[in-house]
């Protein structure tokens, strides 16, 4: 699906340059074509009178050569221009290409293990490179913490703030355990390095297996769907996003996690998928959808949200797809890989 989707933003791109060169190329050169029609206007009209004026002749004559010469120099030119347009083409292809490989070293390809859950996740870029991150990993005290957050915006300034936010939450994360006080300073440095257009939703938790407890901060985040084997919660406890405003306290949340409960933490590029009526998938549909497959393996669960927005929306995606599935696992099981 990526793909595809490259190769038709790819072909999109290419129509869209095509069409501005041959414009400018045009616009360009409108005296030219106004002075040749000039003078197949005065062929025509002095057709008769050629053989009797050797002025005319020798007027229309280097008048021709003249077009012929600047026609030829300024299709030189234009050669030259679109080489240089596909070079810068080639290149901008060749960063993105880089950026998207840095992107994807920066999300986990393993996740710990031994911890009484077990994770899934994926990210789904809309243009190659995303402004979404999530990040699972282990604290050298116990701790497990999951994270998934939305950066303001697409493409290379998303991406380059999504890496500093994650790389951020590490540092902070591992210093400390209380997480209202890791996410009061992570909204100060996000504040301190953007601009006041630039902020970043996000959720933030943390497990800790002897207490069976999963503490959080919902930062203007989408409201996780969580399904329990109690009361099913509402996990939106937590402030606003990263990034607006400095000084700002968050307040932190918890829930018991039980035998089979289920956790899936989504960006909005997933509930704003809208169909042919623009219509969008709605929190409402995908907590029907994780409920119907809550008994089943982590990746079932992970595939089958996927495909459900997929089968609703049937187009190309408007926004980054990024999903965190959490399932406890009284067996232990081994982390699964995204």
């Amino acid at each position: 699906m990526n793909g595809q989707q490259s190769s038709r933003n790819k072909a999109q791109q290419l129509d869209g340059w095509w069409q501005g060169e041959w414009t400018r190329l045009l616009r360009g050169n409108v005296y030219l074509l106004a002075f040749m029609a000039a003078i197949v206007g005065l062929l025509f009209l002095g057709r008769d009178q050629l053989p009797s004026s050797t002025l005319i002749i020798w007027g229309l004559t280097f008048g021709g050569t003249t077009a012929v010469a600047i026609l030829l120099v300024s299709l030189y030119r234009v050669q030259i221009e679109l080489k240089e347009s596909r070079h810068q083409l080639a290149r901008k292809a060749a960063e993105l290409n880089f950026a998207r490989e840095v992107q994807i070293a920066l999300f986990p390809t393993k996740f710990p293990d031994d911890t009484g859950l077990c994770f899934a996740a994926v990210c789904r870029p809309a243009q190659g490179i995303s402004g979404d991150f999530y990040d699972i990993f282990r604290c050298p005290d116990g701790r497990t913490v999951v994270a998934l957050a939305d950066v303001s915006g697409k493409g290379v300034s998303a991406a380059l703030l999504m890496a500093n936010l994650q790389a951020r939450l590490r540092v902070h994360a591992e210093r400390s355990a209380n997480l209202s006080e890791v996410c009061y300073t992570l909204n100060n440095d996000l504040y301190a390095v953007t601009e006041s257009s630039k902020f970043a939703t996000a959720f933030v938790a943390q497990w800790s297996p002897e207490k069976r407890r999963l503490d959080y901060v919902n930062a203007g985040h989408s409201t996780p769907v969580f399904i329990g084997s109690g009361v099913n919660g509402d996990l939106s406890c937590g402030g606003m996003p990263f990034g607006l405003f400095p000084g700002v306290d968050y307040e932190s949340g918890s829930v018991e996690l039980d035998a089979s409960d289920v956790l899936v933490v989504y960006s909005d590029g997933i509930t704003e998928a809208a169909d042919s009526n623009g219509e969008e998938f709605g929190a409402g549909r995908l907590t029907e959808v994780v409920k119907s497959v809550q008994e089943e393996s982590i990746r079932d669960i992970r595939e089958s949200i996927l495909r459900a927005v997929e089968q609703w929306s049937g187009q190309e995606q408007d926004d980054d797809m990024t999903l965190v599935v959490v399932k406890v696992d009284e067996q232990k099981s081994k982390g699964s890989s995204s």
